[in-house]
């Protein structure tokens, strides 16, 4: 993994909630929280929670009594999210998904919306979820499945890398769609302590207003924006233009659909 990856600063925040949380997060946020919410969840944690699409989703959908911690590696993410409207009585921390600073046994639910791939060390983010669960709880996270099969990612990161033919930005293909081995998921959780697994495979449509949203979510949204300017500063709209037309080519010019896929996957012990 690039070290670039994982850094979510200036206005990648603010592009990330409002383009890609309705294209591509939301759909999943209502499945994840509705996975939590099926079972105990008086005290839920959230890892890896970024700009708080999933804990808004939580919040909406735990009762008022449910306590709900959430957490990210990157302060500048919590500090959007704590600014949105819905959450107010979500307690919001700093920390690391692999160091933990949390008691044994002291979550019902630890929950992670599309961070697991982000994880350096996969097995000790696991392990630190196995620990800070009660007996009996749960850890219940998505990752995204192959980058084929999230048509609007695909199409981006096919018209981006055609810029830079010497250097190509994977960070799309690497990262968020680079860890969806369903052996490899299952073996690292048992690895962790985790005796029992699930995982399903699931897939929504993806939706964008225009192909130049869609564009503008993918390449100033994400960590992809960070690979453009490292290669070329100048370029980044004209990567920006380049993705927009390569996604109405492929899907029209007003507003577009696309296949999004995931696997959401209930580990417990």
């Amino acid at each position: 993994m690039a070290q670039s990856d994982t850094v979510f600063a200036g206005s990648i925040p603010a592009l990330y909630n409002r383009y890609l949380g309705p294209l591509v997060f939301e759909p999943y946020a209502a499945d994840l929280a509705a996975l939590v919410a099926n079972g105990p969840a008086e005290c839920v944690l959230e890892t890896a929670a970024g700009t708080g699409i999933l804990t808004r989703a939580l919040a909406a959908m735990l009762p008022n009594a449910a306590e709900i911690i959430a957490t990210d590696l990157n302060q500048a993410m919590l500090d959007f999210a704590a600014a949105t409207p819905g959450v107010e009585r979500v307690v919001w921390q700093q920390a690391d998904a692999l160091a933990l600073p949390f008691p044994d046994h002291s979550f019902d639910v630890v929950a992670c919306q599309f961070g697991a791939m982000f994880f350096p060390d996969k097995v000790a983010g696991y392990r630190e979820a196995l620990r800070v669960s009660r007996p009996g709880g749960r850890f219940v996270f998505s990752v995204w499945d192959r980058i084929e099969e999230n048509e609007f990612a695909d199409v981006v990161t096919a018209s981006v890398a055609a810029l830079f033919p010497h250097d190509p930005p994977y960070f799309l293909a690497r990262t968020p769609h680079g860890y969806y081995d369903n052996e490899k998921i299952r073996a690292e959780l048992a690895a962790a302590g985790f005796g029992r697994v699930e995982i399903e495979t699931l897939a929504h449509r993806s939706r964008a207003a225009s192909p130049c949203e869609a564009a503008i979510g993918f390449c100033q949204g994400t960590p992809l924006r960070n690979e453009i300017e490292a290669r070329d500063p100048s370029r980044l709209a004209e990567a920006t233009d380049v993705a927009t037309a390569a996604l109405e080519s492929r899907f029209g010019a007003g507003p577009i659909e696309g296949k999004i896929q995931a696997l959401v996957i209930t580990a417990s012990r």
